[in-house]
């Protein structure tokens, strides 16, 4: 245990929220210290000996469709899970090495939030590549928990918080009690997907295909989920697919929400199958206290409005849906106590 805090005191531990679309960094004692898209820019290195790291974060997201055939700007994590263990390993040593104070002696304890529906094999993967780019310790926190203690809810005590963390790659509803999630449902549908659907329905619609970073424009500046909302309008740029020459149209905040249909209710049936499998005093607990909405998808204009009407429940939208899950897994490495009673085994 005095080992334990001495390790500590000599290290700047770290929480990463390990995310489909961007990764945070918790630094205990400094706070949120670094918000970054999870992309990774490589190119081939001369007679063709592997790749080189050329851009982690906001850079190389820049670089994404814009790239020449020396360069690929690649997500390794897909739908909440690693896809390329070599590259986030790149990613996670870079994060690391940026957050941790290099003078220090020893190498930083960490915490990374992964999604609950991953594997056992998925879950050692996230373990060994943090080991890997440079971790002493490595302990393992479902997002639900982690976003549940940064949106502020008691997870110990024995009362029901449900929880529904919408991220880029998959969406995670859970009902937490007593330090553990007693019941959860997860689908990979999030962010990602309804970008997906704005690409799909322009092409559709306008023959026109437009790149993922004009989607998620799109979707932040126009998109809603209510047909209450006020009608507003947005110029889209894109590719002609019969002419094949550059196209603008102009897309309003009707058609987004008709083409954001599919993934949202894909998120409402989710959490009706959670409700359905909560303990009839959870459930009690849930229509006092109500669902508390969290994740950069949780965002989406009206989503709140749509829920309340789709479970007739109160629905919550925590002060900073974005960094709710880092923020909790921070907090959890400031109460170690905590940290056992949540992290997995």
């Amino acid at each position: 245990m005095l080992l334990d805090k001495l390790a500590g005191f000599f290290s700047d531990d770290l929480a990463i929220d390990l995310g489909t679309a961007n990764t945070l960094v918790f630094a205990r004692g400094k706070g949120l210290i670094c918000s970054e898209p999870s992309v990774v820019a490589t190119t081939t290195e001369p007679n063709g000996r592997g790749e080189r790291v050329l851009a982690v974060g906001h850079e190389a997201k820049e670089m994404v469709g814009r790239t020449p055939g020396t360069i690929r700007a690649v997500r390794p994590i897909k739908d909440g899970v690693i896809a390329d263990f070599e590259i986030t390993e790149a990613m996670l040593r870079h994060f690391i090495q940026r957050a941790h104070n290099r003078k220090k002696l020893l190498r930083p304890r960490i915490i990374i939030c992964i999604p609950p529906c991953i594997t056992s094999v998925e879950k050692r993967a996230v373990r060994e590549s943090a080991l890997s780019a440079g971790a002493r310790e490595v302990y393992l926190i479902e997002e639900p928990m982690a976003a549940a203690i940064g949106a502020g809810l008691d997870v110990t005590a024995p009362t029901g918080n449900m929880v529904v963390d919408i991220g880029g790659g998959t969406t995670d509803v859970a009902v937490i009690s007593l330090a553990g999630i007693v019941t959860s449902r997860s689908i990979r549908c999030g962010g990602d997907k309804m970008d997906d659907a704005i690409i799909n329905y322009v092409k559709r619609k306008y023959n026109m295909l437009i790149g993922e970073r004009t989607a998620e424009i799109a979707k932040l500046t126009i998109g809603n989920a209510s047909p209450q909302a006020k009608t507003t309008t947005m110029e889209i740029k894109g590719r002609d697919l019969v002419a094949g020459i550059p196209k603008v149209v102009e897309a309003t905040s009707d058609e987004i929400r008709e083409a954001l249909v599919e993934p949202i209710q894909s998120i409402v049936e989710t959490v009706h199958l959670a409700l359905e499998d909560t303990p009839p005093e959870l459930a009690a607990d849930i229509v006092d206290r109500g669902i508390m909405l969290v994740g950069g998808g949780s965002m989406l204009r009206d989503l709140d409005l749509l829920l309340r009407e789709e479970t007739k429940l109160p629905i919550l939208r925590s002060e900073d849906p974005f960094t709710a899950v880092a923020t909790g897994a921070g907090r959890a490495l400031d109460n170690l106590a905590l940290l056992k009673e949540v992290a997995l085994a």
